[in-house]
């Protein structure tokens, strides 16, 4: 089953929640990475949302909910006011990529509200202070577009939408583990912008960091990728202790576990999901 719901934000934002699954239970509050790219690229996250149904908002910069981001810091609110809709006083919370971000956000910001959280491939450096090594994995891979990737993540910021999307598509072989016809039609799955992307990481508090390690954490569980050239390896290691967190690293995979690992993803990711239901 899917439907959807609007929940109101404080300056009147309609935040658009896609709802999947018929399983019982709470729903997970699943926060799309990108950031702000369209979360069809999630799927139903190779089936969990047999297992408990998902609410997956659509944050701002999206195609639904439109507008723009106000920096991943203050987008926590509407994340407070998708928990206010869908009558949830707290609730486990999985999030993507960038989107790991909000979920720090929110639980630094408004503790109570999260019970506990799964953090899949997060972009580390930032709270681990290790260094970027996803460039390494670069070199045992045969496939040329992959250091093409790399030349473009590497490479000056795009200085227009053109240029956005150009980048964005010449960067996709990155985020995977392989480049096979599989991870060739997921990639383009769910748009992106430029101006949403950039505006995600305004406003935020020159703290922010220093305020999520000295939140008191629920139980949270941190999902890497062995492969994963978007993120690399250490800093995630390094932040998921940082944040005192269980981690597990997925082998074999990229930035989209549940697309090139799907068995092995829901290996890990069920018991978090099943905990609390």
């Amino acid at each position: 089953m899917e439907a959807a719901v609007v929940a109101q934000a404080a300056d009147g934002r309609e935040i658009w929640i896609t709802l999947l699954g018929d399983s019982e239970g709470l729903p997970l509050v699943v926060l799309p990475g990108g950031p702000c790219r369209d979360p069809e690229y999630l799927g139903d996250l190779a089936g969990l949302a047999e297992v408990r149904p998902l609410a997956i908002l659509h944050v701002r910069g999206t195609s639904r909910t439109g507008g723009t981001s106000s920096g991943w810091w203050s987008d926590a609110a509407d994340a407070v006011a998708a928990l206010d809709r869908l009558g949830l006083d707290s609730a486990d919370v999985l999030a993507h990529s960038a989107g790991t971000r909000l979920a720090l956000s929110l639980v630094a910001q408004h503790p109570a509200r999260v019970r506990s959280l799964a953090l899949i491939t997060p972009p580390s450096t930032w709270l681990s202070g290790v260094e970027y090594d996803g460039a390494a994995l670069v070199a045992d891979r045969a496939e040329p577009e992959v250091a093409q990737a790399l030349a473009s993540m590497l490479g000056p910021d795009p200085a227009d939408e053109d240029e956005f999307q150009r980048a964005w598509e010449r960067e996709q072989p990155a985020g995977y583990g392989h480049w096979t016809e599989r991870e060739r039609r997921h990639a383009p799955v769910g748009g992106m912008a430029l101006a949403p992307s950039a505006a995600w990481f305004d406003g935020i508090p020159a703290d922010a960091r220093e305020r999520i390690l000295r939140a008191p954490l629920p139980p949270t569980l941190v999902v890497g990728g062995a492969l994963d050239i978007l993120t690399g390896v250490a800093p995630v290691r390094a932040y998921a202790e940082h944040l005192g967190a269980e981690l597990a690293m997925i082998p074999d995979s990229g930035h989209y576990p549940w697309v090139e690992q799907p068995t092995a993803f829901r290996r890990v990711i069920d018991p978090w999901a099943t905990a609390t239901r």
